[in-house]
């Protein structure tokens, strides 16, 4: 006798709880890789702002205290920018990471539900066998009864 096994649905939405949590998390890291990119953006057109200025300007009419800050403040972008372009790599990194767990909780969730589902099948299948056997056994009684003299 089957009776249905409460562990695959359990099993299953376990599946479920973990696709949804890494889904939570890549939103999270595209959110972060967004915020990065505009970051980087943003870096990019004040670096060359800047460039433009030292390009433009001429070096007799500024001091050399002024040339000397703006070249400093420029290098300082330029390690601002670096330190962001690693995280970019690393938030694209762990996007990816998350993308490939993604996909594994994802065919672990349809396994799992699969199973859960075919259980339930079983127990269906199982309970019309009984009923139909029930069926049967009270047809043949009463098959008998009117048999009988």
């Amino acid at each position: 006798m089957t009776t249905e096994r409460h562990c695959w649905t359990v099993l299953a939405q376990r599946s479920q709880d973990e696709v949804s949590q890494i889904q939570t998390e890549l939103g999270q890291i595209r959110l972060r890789l967004d915020s990065l990119n505009a970051s980087k953006a943003r870096l990019e057109k004040l670096y060359e702002d800047y460039r433009q200025q030292e390009n433009q300007a001429n070096h007799s009419l500024q001091g050399m205290r002024e040339v000397m800050n703006q070249r400093q403040f420029m290098t300082q972008l330029l390690t601002l920018m670096q330190r962001v372009a690693n995280d970019v790599a690393q938030a694209e990194k762990n996007w990816a990471d998350a993308r490939a767990r993604l996909m594994a909780a994802e065919r672990e969730r349809l396994k799992m539900q699969t199973l859960a589902d075919q259980n339930a099948q079983a127990v269906l299948d199982l309970a019309e066998k009984r009923e139909q056997r029930q069926m049967d056994a009270l047809g043949v009684m009463q098959f008998n009864l009117r048999s009988a003299p």
